[in-house]
């Protein structure tokens, strides 16, 4: 419906044309002050049908908002379906109910702490966990299952120790090296995260930002809130950012979005390969992720289970029978270099080496896949002998992802042969508390605990970080005991069980 008053002037819809849509026969919502009718798209909306008709015949923006790139609209949904300017006047405003728990926040925010006591990248999380809205927190901190790889991601660093040189002229520190052949300021990369939207209201632009100010790569992630152009858009001169892809079932979608980004000029393609499907995250399902989803239809056929949080509401796309196979196809279409993000063994890797790809990145997915998958680093400390053994590690550049917090674990990894490593949650928390300033100080932090550890350690270069710097042997053993770490203790939330009616 679109009604003109004479041929220049459209009239806007009001509100209440609107309203009369508001049922799975004729479903409309409002977007940005904009009319859709999405009836036809019920049955195909990843999140589900059930989200969608709890807006119907009304305006839907702020649910909109921070799970979807603005250009979502257009991508998937015909032209005809535009209904056109509502006048936003005559929309009536629901009053939205009491929520305790919002209104506690809302005061937790008058009492943050200021930016400058954050001394570390664990201060960030801290703040984020009290001020962050309590389904963006879930959504961000949750991992699969009993969370026991989550929390092992960050523990197992602590499980090797250094042995520092000393009398080594370390006046003059350089901590800059090359990733895929780009020069970057230090060994960090910002890590791909889905739903920046969650956590501050611009998303991962402010991430590209930061990364820009500092001289380091950021990964684009398939499920960012900004759309991709938004995110390359706001990249500074000469900054390079890297495409993290999963792999759509409809492979014409999937060359699309990987051509048009190197058209953009993306320099890597990393292909996450730990997701057939997307794992079962508890902290996530809890929150009730605004009640989203229904077991329906996929566009399929498939039935597809969409009752599990936010993880599950964006992912039924994802292509379970991703394999090896697909290695030579995409080789045909870009000329990016290729790395597998989410490689969890030596085999793999030895496997990724034969198959020509450029990279892999050593990870669990941050913990959300697989519980009990080993961390990124503990997998690295075997993965690497084998390739030097086989004069196999000049051939391929290996990556870790996963629980890094402090500057002392990019150093191991780096010792142990990391090119670089991966970054996520610890950037999203700086921003969801603290905008880009948190972003930048979080950067700055790590840069001087470089700077410090790499003097101790009795290392001036890069170059000079190696194996004869560590002690590995607590790796060996996963029932051996760790330092207790008092951060994660005063940080990390403790699972909780099914709650009273009454306090849910």
């Amino acid at each position: 419906m679109n009604r003109k008053g004479n041929a220049t002037q459209p009239v806007k819809l009001t509100g209440a044309d609107v309203a009369k849509h508001d049922s799975a026969d004729s479903c409309w919502v409002i977007v940005h002050g904009r009319a859709y009718d999405v009836t036809e798209f019920l049955p195909e909306h990843p999140g589900g049908s059930k989200i969608i008709l709890k807006y119907a015949g009304k305006d839907a923006t702020e649910e909109f908002e921070p799970i979807h790139p603005p250009d979502t609209l257009d991508k998937y949904l015909e032209a005809d379906k535009h209904l056109g300017e509502v006048d936003m006047n005559t929309v009536e405003q629901e009053e939205k109910a009491d929520d305790p728990e919002e209104r506690e926040r809302q005061e937790r925010l008058k009492t943050m702490p200021i930016l400058e006591q954050c001394y570390n990248l664990m201060d960030f999380e801290a703040v984020a966990r009290k001020t962050m809205k309590k389904t963006a927190w879930a959504y961000y901190s949750s991992g699969a299952d009993d969370e026991i790889t989550l929390r092992e991601n960050h523990s197992a660093f602590h499980k090797i120790w250094f042995r520092p040189r000393v009398l080594v002229d370390v006046e003059k520190v350089d901590f800059s090296t090359t990733m895929l052949g780009t020069p970057v300021s230090i060994p960090f990369y910002v890590t791909a995260t889905a739903l920046g939207k969650l956590g501050n209201p611009e998303g991962e632009v402010v991430l590209t930002r930061g990364a820009h100010k500092h001289n380091v790569i950021q990964m684009i992630p398939t499920l960012a809130s900004c759309s991709f152009d938004e995110i390359v858009d706001a990249a500074g001169e000469g900054q390079v950012q890297w495409l993290q892809l999963y792999v759509n079932k409809d492979r014409k979608i999937t060359k699309r979005i990987v051509e048009h980004a190197e058209k953009r000029g993306c320099k890597g393609l990393f292909i996450t390969v730990d997701a057939p499907q997307l794992g079962r995250r508890e902290k996530d399902m809890r929150s009730k992720f605004d009640d989203v989803g229904s077991n329906v239809q996929s566009s399929t056929g498939d039935n597809v289970d969409r009752s599990q949080g936010a993880a599950r509401a964006i992912s039924s796309f994802i292509d379970p029978s991703l394999s090896w196979k697909d290695i030579a196809w995409f080789k045909s279409i870009t000329s990016m270099p290729i790395i597998l993000k989410g490689v969890q063994c030596v085999e793999d890797v030895l496997k990724a080496v034969e198959y020509g790809v450029q990279g892999v990145v050593l990870s669990n997915h941050g913990g959300r896949q697989l519980d009990f998958a080993r961390s990124g680093v503990e997998v690295l400390a075997e993965v690497m002998p084998v390739l030097r053994e086989r004069g196999w590690d000049k051939r391929i550049e290996v990556y870790i992802d996963g629980g890094i917090r402090r500057a002392t674990d990019i150093i191991k990894a780096l010792c142990l042969g990391a090119k670089g490593v991966g970054i996520g949650r610890p950037f999203l928390y700086a921003m969801s508390a603290y905008g880009l300033a948190g972003v930048d100080r979080a950067m700055q932090l790590l840069k001087d605990e470089m700077e410090m550890n790499m003097r101790l350690i009795g290392a001036s270069s890069v170059d000079q970080l190696n194996p004869s710097l560590l002690d590995t042997r607590g790796l060996s053993f996963h029932s051996a005991g760790v330092p207790s770490d008092t951060l994660a203790l005063n940080v990390y939330d403790p699972l909780s069980g099914p709650k009273e009616k009454s306090k849910l």
